[in-house]
């Protein structure tokens, strides 16, 4: 007998399919209260592994740092790391005048004719090993901050993307190296059906090559609702820093929040589509800015948002969720660090998300079904007369 999940109201329609259930997601979910949880371990299980180790999980459902199976694909991803030249010449004839985003998305395109073996499998591993080089390469261009490093992968996955972003305002490389590899292990994957995720897998059920589908999740992923959401928060933090300055208090802080909202304006960085309680990743990013950067001007602006906003905000019993989400903190942590660079924070959040991603096009392209794969994406839209 079949089970009926959900029943579809007319008031479900045009509604972004939210809530609805269409498949299954191996890799990661979102528990409204306990938060995101990769492959059922809770994300802050997490915070302090490798990129390798966490990788290594979401690909195997297993978190083993001294399995010959896990030594397996850290050697895979090293002897897959190298980018073919004809793809650095490429990006580097990009126009500059474009987002960063934009070259991105040209980028995994670019990279189709000379890096793709056609085997979802194989070119989840082989993106996954040489999105860091892509990354680094189209950011010192896009920057105009010189020639690329040679890739170095025996570093590590996030060490070797620090050694060849030529990023110049870097005191602390030590923290800075931290800060990235925290920002990139919390952004690997986010349930099923976030809108980049979801636009991937559905390029991908018509058969494109795990490249063309990337590159369509990358353009949902740059769309302000989503990945820059980072960066739309960050000028919030710097607008509230320049009303109130350095020195103000909690109490300023809450009396200048009820004042925004009464003028009717947004207050970035709180409440999340599914999620009921702050977000762990938030709380993570929230917990480094702290110990790294207690005395930042936009991380003490973030923190004490933090502390007041879900109060005045839980006042309204129309917001079901008022705490901090995962963009509060993230663009504030990553400028203290050294990378105050907003036009690319959407391109980090790719580098990672990247993933997860391909991770999911290769559950529902050769293992969903037993083996068969989903079909081809294909939802029913209602005749509506004009």
């Amino acid at each position: 007998m079949t089970k009926v999940i959900f029943e579809i109201t007319e008031e479900a329609l045009e509604s972004g399919l939210r809530g609805f259930p269409v498949g299954y997601c191996t890799t990661s979910k979102v528990d409204p209260e306990l938060g995101l949880h990769y492959r059922g371990k809770a994300v802050r299980e997490f915070a302090h592994f490798k990129p390798e180790e966490v990788m290594y999980c979401i690909m195997e459902g297993k978190l083993e740092n001294s399995s010959p199976g896990f030594k397996t694909f850290c050697g895979e991803l090293e002897k897959r790391a190298p980018l073919h030249p004809k793809v650095k010449e490429h990006i580097c004839k990009l126009p500059r005048e474009s987002h960063p985003m934009k070259l991105l998305i040209a980028a995994l395109t670019i990279m189709s004719p000379f890096e793709a073996e056609n085997k979802y499998p194989e070119d989840c591993l082989n993106v996954i090993a040489k999105i860091p080089e892509v990354v680094a390469i189209l950011i010192n261009y896009h920057a105009g901050w010189g020639e690329t490093p040679p890739s170095n992968p025996k570093l590590g996955y996030m060490e070797n993307f620090c050694h060849m972003l030529r990023t110049p305002n870097v005191q602390d490389k030590k923290v800075f190296n931290e800060v990235m590899r925290l920002f990139n292990v919390l952004h690997y994957d986010h349930g099923g059906g976030n809108l980049s995720t979801f636009v991937g897998k559905a390029v991908a059920s018509g058969h494109e090559d795990m490249y063309g589908s990337l590159a369509a999740s990358m353009c949902a992923l740059e769309g302000p609702l989503h990945g820059k959401a980072n960066q739309v928060c960050l000028a919030f933090l710097q607008e509230i820093h320049k009303e109130v300055g350095d020195k103000v208090t909690g109490d300023q802080m809450e009396a200048l929040i009820r004042k925004r909202l009464d003028a009717g304006k947004l207050l970035y960085g709180f409440g999340h589509a599914v999620l009921r309680k702050e977000d762990t990743r938030a709380t993570l990013l929230c917990e480094a800015g702290e110990k790294y950067f207690p005395n930042h001007p936009l991380v003490r602006i973030g923190l004490l948002l933090r502390e007041r906003a879900p109060k005045v905000l839980s006042e309204n019993p129309k917001i079901q969720d008022p705490y901090a989400n995962v963009d509060l903190m993230s663009g504030s942590v990553l400028s203290a660090a050294g990378f105050p660079y907003p036009d690319y924070f959407t391109v980090l959040f790719g580098l990672s998300r990247i993933v997860g991603i391909a991770r999911q096009i290769v559950y529902e392209r050769c293992e969903a079904r037993g083996g068969k794969g989903t079909p081809i994406i294909r939802p029913k839209y209602l005749y509506k007369s004009a």
